[in-house]
């Protein structure tokens, strides 16, 4: 016979606006069996009364809607971040704040290498720089040089679209003045004009690279030990269900989140996005296998999710954007997918009935997604789509509108606000646009459900933060930028619960504690709705619940 188990709580935040909150939720079967007042709960029978979070709030557990298990298999190579960051085991890495720190790290991770007796020829890999801190100085070769001049170097930049790679890297990867490769990056002038320096911008150009070392940057493949550290950053985040928002699924890749996710202490549900661009497979063939995939899931991994990608990365400039384009005077990004294929594939995965995220950084890369979803829904009509424009960063009101005609979702990068407002002001969007730089406001006005991310590891897992800098909206310099654009605390908690669960087309089950629902719970010490938007951030974790299954965040 099923057991109940009744949680007492000091208050609970339900996201359910037809019960808002409550002080006991019950538990069956790992579902939540029914939410109000003990004596209410009591009349289900027998139970056991569970005072642990007595002292505690209990939210909905978070929903990551743009993210990437990366984030917890980036920390087998070196980080190299402006930021300080956690690591999976709760320890505070330092941000390098200058880029001759970041060489003098780089030269002593390859000292170490040496002194390990690490092959000559073994690649130095690190994560998350990104030169955009350092007052518009790029790395080159030169700088990766200096560093070693025989060891191969590999640097993933924090936005997962560039890398920075030294000479005997360009060498191993056959990267020379006649390379034809969009986003491989030359000297412009000088004795070395027309030779690679070492920057390469987006999939085609970096694939030149990855094909050799195979493990660095956000697309590599992910292991178990990365699952288990994912898990583990999740749980201190309150966060129970999140995307692996590029995945191959490869039965390689597929059989990592599966032996992964069938172990109970990898505490959250999985919904990887299928890489439906720059891939082996085609459209159709690649439509066919989703939709085999899907035979496969199980209450902690769902397939179903596709993923397309048209342009790139704003603080990258690989981002495209309408007149009058960076604000620096940077030519235009890159196309990932050209608008016309983008349209031919849509429509494809779209007609196979798939659940559709597609990036877009720039607003002509926004406009030009809007315009194919508009087309193909005239020739091809489907109701409750729930397609989401991903980051969506620049788009503005009129866009918004029509992508609420259309029945698009929008979750966008809040994160950017912080981590990058000052740089899009002062460098590549301009005081005008940087105010509507992921206009929270402007969406909700326009009726477009929303959700809010982090792109981990882009930025660090952390959807309390994320509601932070929606409700915020503040820079490092202490810009405010778009003040109008601004959530209130509640919309923002409903952006990061039951909105993102409804553009994963999860919204049934989690999302909200209310009864039918998977007994999913995030545990805070602190009720964030009485913290008030500027201490959001500090909204203490204590764990999480999954299916009803107990996890303290100070667990190893």
């Amino acid at each position: 016979m099923s057991t109940t188990t009744i949680y007492v709580a000091r208050e609970i935040i339900t996201m359910n606006p037809m019960q808002a909150s409550a002080t006991h939720v019950a538990v069956r079967d790992g579902r939540i069996l029914g939410v109000g007042q003990l004596d209410e709960l009591a009349q289900w029978g027998d139970y056991t009364l569970d005072t642990r979070f007595a002292d505690c709030t209990l939210m909905p557990g978070l929903v990551e809607g743009h993210c990437h298990l990366k984030e917890g298999g980036m920390w087998d190579l070196e980080y190299l971040g402006w930021f300080d960051r956690l690591n999976p085991w709760g320890q505070t890495v330092q941000g390098l704040r200058s880029m001759e720190a970041v060489v003098q790290r780089l030269i002593e991770i390859d000292q170490k290498m040496q002194q390990s007796g690490e092959p000559a020829d073994k690649p130095l890999l690190a994560w998350g720089f990104d030169p955009i801190y350092f007052g518009g100085e790029r790395m080159t070769v030169d700088h990766l040089d200096r560093a070693s001049s025989t060891r191969p170097i590999v640097i993933a930049h924090a936005n997962g679209h560039l890398m920075n790679v030294n000479n005997p890297m360009l060498r191993i990867a056959e990267i020379d003045e006649d390379i034809e490769v969009e986003g491989v990056v030359k000297f412009k002038d000088g004795p070395r004009k027309g030779h690679p320096n070492g920057e390469l911008q987006e999939p085609a150009a970096m694939h030149l690279v990855m094909r050799h070392v195979g493990t660095a940057g956000l697309m590599s493949p992910m292991d178990e030990t990365g699952m288990m550290n994912f898990a583990r950053l999740a749980k201190m985040q309150g966060v129970t269900t999140a995307t692996d928002l590029v995945n191959t699924l490869s039965e390689a890749d597929c059989a990592v989140l599966e032996s992964a996710l069938a172990q109970d202490e990898c505490c959250v549900r999985i919904l990887p996005a299928f890489k439906a661009f720059h891939g082996t497979h085609g459209a159709t063939q690649g439509a066919e296998h989703v939709n085999q995939m899907k035979k496969r899931n199980t209450d902690k991994l769902r397939y179903g999710l596709v993923k397309m990608m048209l342009d790139g990365s704003i603080q990258g400039f690989s981002a495209r954007m309408r007149w009058p384009g960076h604000f620096n005077g940077a030519p235009n990004g890159i196309w990932v997918t050209a608008p016309s294929q983008y349209e031919a594939d849509f429509e494809i995965y779209h007609r196979a009935g798939l659940h559709i995220h597609t990036h877009t950084n720039g607003d002509e890369a926004s406009l030009a997604a809007i315009d194919a979803v508009e087309r193909v829904l005239a020739r091809a009509p489907r109701t409750d789509h729930r397609h989401t424009l991903q980051h969506a960063q620049m788009v503005d009101a009129p866009m918004f509108r029509r992508m609420a005609s259309l029945g698009l979702c929008a979750n966008l990068f809040a994160n950017h606000l912080w981590y990058w407002g000052d740089q899009h002001y002062e460098m590549t969007m301009g005081p005008d646009r940087a105010h509507r730089l992921d206009a929270c406001g402007s969406a909700l006005a326009a009726g477009v459900p929303l959700a809010i991310h982090s792109d981990a590891p882009v930025t660090p897992l952390g959807p309390l933060f994320t509601a932070w800098c929606a409700v915020n909206r503040i820079t490092p310099k202490g810009r405010v930028l778009g003040e109008k654009e601004r959530l209130t605390v509640p919309q923002a908690l409903h952006a990061i619960t039951l909105g993102a669960a409804w553009t994963l087309k999860m919204d049934h089950e989690i999302g909200s504690i209310e009864v039918g629902k998977r007994a999913d719970f995030c545990v805070l010490l602190d009720n964030p709705l009485t913290l008030g938007g500027e201490k959001l951030k500090d909204a203490r974790v204590w764990g999480t619940v999954l299916g009803g299954q107990i996890f303290p965040a100070q667990a190893a």
